[in-house]
C-alpha cells in the first residue's frame, strides 16, 4: 500500500480574470514520479506553488505527512550573487563533510564540475546558475522534491545527468517528484505519471510522455465532437512515438493493439521522397558549402577545419555542450557571421529563415496589434494540399483569438514564439535555422510546430537540447566536439557515449574527491549487447509477421472446424508470449547501452 506524502482537497485558487482551480483535490504518494503538462498559462507553476506551500489557496487546504521534507527549485532561484559557488551549493559545512559524501559529490560532479567554484553567482550564466540552484538542492535529503521546468538552460549531457540521477535517487517506492517540463524525452524517461493541467482540473495518466499521448488520442477519441482538431494531431504524435525509434516502440506498452488501430489510417509523419522532391525544385542542387571553415575570436578557435555540404531536403540537429559553437555555426550557415578561415558558399537560389532565440524578427513590430501584423500579410501556407490563411495558421499553432487585439510587445514568451515561427514561415523560406526553438513553449504548442514543419519542402538545421524535438522533426544528427564538427549516425545516445570518451575533457574545479565514477562497458561488452539486440529486434518483427498471419488464417478458417481454429489460436499465444519475454529482455539490455 503506497504511504502518503502530500495531500489536496477541494482547493481553490482564482485571479480577478481567471478561475484557476476549483475543488481541485489529488495526493502524491511514496514512490510517485508525476510530470505535469497542460498548455501554457492553464496553471502549472501554480499547482506546484499551492502544493508546496508558497501559493495560499482561496479555499481548500493542502497537507502533509508529518515529518516530510520538500524540496523546491522554481523557475527563477533565489540565490544570493554575492555568494560564491561553492558557498551557494554546501553553504558553510566543512569540506571534508561533503568532500567524504559519495552523494553530494555526485551532484557536484553531474552539474558543477566545470563551474569555478569561486566565481560569484552574481557572474554567472543562466545555464550556470541553473546549475547551481539544483546541485544546491540535490545535495540535501528530501522525501519529496519539486522541480518547475529544470532543464532550462541545461544542454544534453546535463539533461541526461539530472533524468539519471532522479531515476536513481529513492528505492523504487520511495521518495516522491513532481516536475513540470516541456522536454518530453525527460518525462518519458523520469516520470511514471502524468498529470494534465487543463481547463481548471487536473487530469492523471499512467507513464510518461509516451503513454500520455497513448491515453490522451483514446481520450480524444471518444470526445471526438469537441476534441477534433488536438485529437488529429495529437493521432499523428502517436503514429510518430509508434512507428518511431526503437527505444519507445519496443516498449510493451506499445505493441498493443489499442495503438494500432488508433494510428491504422494514420500516414507516416514525412513523405520523404516527396519533400526531397519538392525541395530539390524550390533550391536546385546547391544549397550550403563549408569548406574547411573555421571561426577564431581574440585567438581562441571556435570552430575550426569545419567541412559540410548541406543539400536539399536535409533535416539536420546539431548538438554540443554550452558554449561548443552551435550558434556560430549556425551564423556561418547563415551568413550573419564570416569564417575567419576557410570559405563559406550559398547557392543562388537559397534564401534562409532564422529564429532565433531573441525574437529579433519581432523588435520593429513591437507597437504593433497581433491583427495589424497580420492584416499585413497576404500570403496563404498549403498543409498536405489545404490552403491556410496567416490568422487559421496562427490558431493552428494554439493562439487564442482574444488576443489578436494585443500589441506584440506585450505578449508571453510562449505567444512571441508562434507569432515568430508563423512570420518565420510566411516569408517563404527555402532553409529554416531554429536556435532553441523550444524555449516558452509548451508541450501542445511543440507538437503543432513538428506538425508544420512535417509538410515543410526545404532544408531543416535544427540546434536544440530538447532530444526529443530532434528526434522528432530531423533525420540526421551532427555534433561539435573540441571545435570540430562530426556527424553522429547514433544520434544523442552516440553524442553522450563520444562526450564521457573524451580525454581532453576540463579537469573540475571542485576537489577531486567530487569526480564521478566511471562505469562504462568494455567496448567488446558493448558490441555483444547491440548485437543481442538487434537480434531481439529481427525476432519481434518476425513475431509481428507470423501473429498477423495467423489472425489472418484465422479470419479466412472454417469455422465450424473448432480444432483448427483452437490450434491456430494456441500458436497465436505461444508467439505473443515469447514476445513478451523479448521485449522484457531489449529493455534489460537498452537500459545497459543508454
Amino acid at each position: 500500500m503506497p504511504v502518503h506524502l502530500l495531500g489536496a482537497e477541494e482547493l481553490h485558487l482564482e485571479y480577478p480574470t481567471k478561475v484557476i482551480f476549483d475543488g481541485l483535490t489529488l495526493g502524491v504518494a511514496e514512490g510517485d514520479r508525476i510530470g505535469i503538462v497542460g498548455r501554457n498559462g492553464d496553471g502549472k507553476s501554480s499547482l506546484l506553488g499551492l502544493l508546496s506551500g508558497r501559493i495560499e489557496p482561496q479555499g481548500g487546504r493542502v497537507t502533509r505527512r508529518n515529518g516530510v521534507r520538500f524540496g523546491v527549485v522554481d523557475q527563477t532561484d533565489d540565490l544570493n550573487p554575492e555568494d560564491t559557488v561553492g558557498h551557494a551549493i554546501v553553504g558553510d559545512r566543512p569540506e571534508h563533510e561533503w568532500a567524504g559524501d559519495p552523494a553530494v559529490r555526485d551532484v557536484i560532479a553531474g552539474l558543477a564540475s566545470d563551474i569555478d567554484w569561486s566565481a560569484r553567482i552574481g557572474e554567472l550564466s543562466g545555464g550556470q546558475r541553473r546549475r547551481v540552484a539544483l546541485a544546491a538542492l540535490l545535495i540535501e535529503d528530501w522525501d519529496l522534491i519539486a522541480l518547475d521546468e529544470p532543464t532550462n538552460h541545461l544542454d544534453v549531457e546535463g539533461i541526461a545527468w539530472l533524468a539519471d540521477h532522479l531515476k536513481k535517487r529513492w528505492a523504487r517506492n520511495a521518495g516522491g517528484l513532481l516536475v513540470i517540463t516541456h522536454d518530453r524525452w525527460f518525462l518519458d524517461e523520469v516520470c511514471t505519471q502524468t498529470w494534465e493541467v487543463h481547463d481548471g482540473i487536473v487530469e492523471p495518466f499512467e507513464g510518461g510522455y509516451a503513454a500520455y499521448v497513448l491515453q490522451r488520442v483514446e481520450r480524444d477519441r471518444i470526445a471526438a465532437a469537441t476534441e477534433q482538431k488536438r485529437q488529429n494531431l495529437m493521432r499523428k504524435e502517436l503514429a510518430w512515438l509508434r512507428r518511431g525509434a526503437p527505444a519507445r516502440t519496443s516498449k510493451p506498452k506499445f505493441r498493443i493493439d489499442a495503438a494500432n488501430q488508433l494510428i491504422e489510417d494514420v500516414p507516416p509523419v514525412r513523405n520523404k521522397l516527396e519533400l526531397q522532391r519538392m525541395a530539390v525544385a524550390r533550391l536546385g542542387k546547391d544549397v550550403v558549402d563549408l569548406e574547411d571553415a573555421g571561426v577564431a575570436f581574440d585567438g581562441r578557435d571556435i570552430l575550426r577545419h569545419v567541412t559540410w555540404r548541406i543539400g536539399p531536403g536535409e533535416r539536420s540537429g546539431i548538438l554540443g555542450a554550452n558554449g561548443a559553437g552551435k550558434s556560430t555555426l549556425l551564423g556561418l550557415i547563415c551568413g550573419t557571421l564570416e569564417p575567419t578561415s576557410g570559405r563559406v558558399k550559398r547557392g543562388k537560389t537559397v534564401r534562409i529563415g532564422i529564429l532565433d532565440q531573441q525574437f529579433s524578427q519581432l523588435t520593429d513590430i513591437a507597437g504593433d496589434r497581433v491583427r495589424e501584423v497580420l492584416a499585413r500579410t497576404q500570403t496563404t501556407f498549403t498543409i498536405e494540399g489545404k490552403d491556410f490563411t496567416p490568422a487559421q495558421l496562427l490558431e493552428r499553432l494554439g493562439f487564442q483569438r482574444e488576443h489578436l487585439s494585443t500589441r506584440v510587445a506585450e505578449l508571453s514568451g510562449g505567444q512571441k514564439r508562434r507569432l515568430q515561427l508563423l512570420l518565420l514561415l510566411l516569408s517563404e523560406p527555402n532553409v529554416i535555422a531554429l536556435d532553441e526553438p523550444t524555449n516558452d513553449v509548451d508541450a501542445d504548442m511543440l507538437a503543432a510546430m513538428e506538425d508544420l514543419l512535417d509538410s515543410w519542402p526545404g532544408t531543416l538545421i535544427v540546434v536544440s537540447h530538447d532530444r526529443y524535438l530532434l528526434e522528432r522533426v530531423t533525420d540526421q544528427q551532427y555534433a561539435i566536439l573540441d571545435g570540430t564538427l562530426r556527424h553522429v549516425p547514433g544520434g544523442v545516445d552516440e553524442y553522450l557515449r563520444l562526450r564521457r570518451a573524451q580525454d581532453s575533457a576540463p579537469e573540475p574545479t571542485v576537489p577531486a574527491a567530487a569526480a564521478a565514477p566511471d562505469n562504462e562497458m568494455s567496448g567488446a561488452e558493448r558490441r555483444a549487447v547491440q548485437k543481442e539486440v538487434a537480434s531481439i529486434e529481427r525476432r519481434l518483427n518476425k513475431i509481428e509477421s507470423e501473429v498477423a498471419a495467423l489472425n489472418q488464417k484465422m479470419a479466412d478458417h472454417d469455422p465450424t472446424d473448432y480444432a483448427g481454429l483452437q490450434a491456430q489460436h494456441d500458436s497465436v499465444q505461444q508467439l505473443e508470449a515469447e514476445a513478451t519475454e523479448l521485449e522484457e529482455r531489449w529493455l534489460e539490455l537498452s537500459e545497459l547501452v543508454e
